[in-house]
């Protein structure tokens, strides 16, 4: 054996890089290139057989293969003709055989439990075992899971713990997992439950959940120095819930901070009674937005004290409501102290008001723009033109996605004339209005000469407006036509054979 293999960094990260080899085959972790490999190296040698097992056991997608390392079960859980079965009526491990599980079990750094079928097994083992001591990432979606089942997985090194759903096992997971910094909780859960759940955890970092938090519960994350991320993501439903005992905090650390299914109402508070001096990102989804929640979720967030850090924001509603007001929502004019923003995205059936000169001042106040996104879905005639539009895009010359309602009609430019071309842009959403009288040579030439990394219109709407698809069709001639053939001489008799 080479020298250089006793060296331990060495071997680690040989060993490392191994382990990180896709996958011969898909239909199961035996079968796996990588395993193979690892448990060959494992028999190699007394040298690579300790850091060979640690990789082999690191990530389990259950507990079969852990059992199938107990003398007794082996035989009966690789027999085909029990695979799925072996476990009925087989009693649970006696004290020796418990020894062998741990043998492997305390390799296991990440572990998926999908279904509690061989949980029995581990029942005549001592009332509090460390079953899995070396755990750092548990991924739990049983369907029902009964009280207990949970003891054999929380161990002190826990650090991620995704569950479907909330269990009372986990009501104190903070206390039993001091170490843990990321809580997930996929479906709704009972709130009451939830809270307390939140209150144990004191060095979170990530925490996702399915319903909303009270008062108690956002304030003591606001204690947590360690918190980047707190999502609140409900059943696409609005939820109704008092914030009556906030009291002003600052969340020091926090980056994002997301909703969904949260009513406008509550968001606004939370906004409102506390700082978020490194927030970067801010995600907001809802089924109805009425014009006067959105004005003050708008005001609230350009008031938070975040217009150096924040990067990001999403704010979008799905579904459509008669409004008495038809004012258009003031957001672009809001947002404008945001100096870092990389990426805005507005979604709502109000019109987003946005002219020439709101276009050119918003890219003057977001040099660093890469994803612009205005959806309206009220289908306003436009009132940003061409010449108001590249007049923008001169001053963001990263921006790569850009998603506005463009006047077509209003050919204020001659590609020929200008220099300019924007090559950073590469995606170009176009809104849903059907404008008439179109030049869509014209329109086609524009986009060519000036955006030569669009290859195509894309409409917001399934329905594609007759201009647009005319506008690409003369798009691909643009791009298909000889060298030799300026475009001014592209006709429609041409266009009609695309």
């Amino acid at each position: 054996m080479h020298r250089a293999l006793s060296v331990s960094e060495i071997l680690v990260e040989i060993f490392i890089n191994l382990d990180q080899l896709p996958s011969s085959s898909g239909i199961g972790w035996t079968h796996s290139l990588t395993q193979k490999s690892l448990a060959s190296l494992a028999r190699t040698c007394t040298t690579f057989h300790e850091l060979a097992m640690d990789l082999l056991w690191a990530t389990m997608p259950g507990l079969r293969p852990l059992f199938g390392c107990v003398t007794r079960l082996h035989p009966v859980i690789y027999d085909p003709t029990t695979k799925y079965s072996w476990s009925q009526d087989v009693d649970p491990l006696a004290e020796h055989e418990f020894h062998e599980f741990l043998r492997h079990s305390a390799r296991v750094r990440i572990i998926t439990i999908s279904a509690n079928t061989y949980f029995h097994l581990l029942t005549a083992l001592p009332i509090e075992p460390c079953v899995f001591p070396g755990l750092l990432s548990l991924f739990w979606t049983v369907q029902r899971t009964n009280t207990g089942d949970f003891r054999f997985f929380l161990s002190p090194t826990l650090r991620r713990c995704y569950v479907s759903e909330l269990h009372p096992d986990l009501r104190c997971i903070g206390t039993r997992c001091a170490t843990l910094e990321q809580f997930t909780v996929q479906e709704d859960s009972n709130m009451t439950q939830l809270w307390e759940t939140v209150r144990s955890c004191t060095r979170l970092r990530r925490l996702q959940c399915s319903a909303p938090l009270d008062s108690a519960a956002w304030m003591h994350l606001s204690t947590i120095p360690t918190l980047l991320e707190v999502k609140i993501l409900t059943s696409q439903r609005i939820i109704h819930y008092p914030l009556d005992h906030l009291n002003f905090a600052t969340f020091l650390n926090l980056t994002t901070l997301a909703f969904r299914g949260i009513e406008v109402e509550a968001v606004v508070t939370i906004i409102q009674h506390f700082k978020f001096p490194s927030l970067k990102e801010f995600e907001m989804h809802i089924r109805v937005l009425l014009w006067a929640e959105a004005e003050q979720l708008f005001r609230a967030l350009s008031q938070c004290k975040a217009s150096q850090t924040l990067e990001h924001i999403n704010i979008s509603s799905h579904d459509r409501i008669q409004e008495h007001t038809s004012d258009s929502l003031t957001a672009v004019r809001q947002f404008l102290c945001f100096r870092q923003l990389r990426t805005l995205r507005l979604s709502a059936h109000r019109s987003i008001f946005l002219d020439n000169d709101l276009l050119f001042e918003a890219m003057t106040s977001w040099p660093h723009i890469r994803s612009l996104s205005l959806v309206d879905w009220h289908l306003c005639p436009p009132t940003v033109t061409f010449r108001g539009l590249f007049a923008a895009l001169r001053l963001c010359p990263r921006l790569e996605d850009l998603q506005v309602s463009i006047d077509a009609r209003n050919i204020d430019i001659e590609p020929e004339a200008e220099s300019f071309q924007h090559t950073s842009l590469k995606n170009l959403t176009v809104g849903s209005y059907e404008s008439q009288d179109v030049n869509v040579e014209a329109v086609a030439r524009i986009i060519f000469s000036m955006l030569p990394a669009v290859d195509r219109v894309i409409c917001a709407s399934r329905n594609v407006p007759r201009v647009w698809k005319d506008v690409n069709r003369h798009l691909e001639l643009l791009r298909n036509r000889p060298s030799s053939m300026p475009s001014r001489y592209l006709t429609g008799a041409a266009l009609d054979v695309i």
